[in-house]
């Protein structure tokens, strides 16, 4: 994925591989080099809140199904 020009933003995918990688702990230097370097702040926060509700709410479905096939 190196792109011959480096100047670019990153795009929505690579924003949202970022914010994945980083919330598991597994971010690259490289990646959060080019973050740091030519991402906003502010589209890194809100793929951040979006990820942190997306993960609960799958996490709330996945215990509920469990629970719902328990029996409890």
């Amino acid at each position: 994925m190196d792109d011959p020009d480096d100047n670019k933003p990153p795009t929505f995918w690579q924003m949202l591989h970022s914010v994945m990688a980083a919330a598991f702990g597994v971010q690259s230097g490289k990646n959060r080099a080019r973050d740091f370097t030519h991402g906003k702040p502010s589209h890194f926060v809100i793929l951040g809140i979006g990820f942190t509700v997306v993960f609960a709410l799958t996490l709330l479905g996945i215990v509920k199904l469990v629970l719902l096939l328990a029996g409890v």
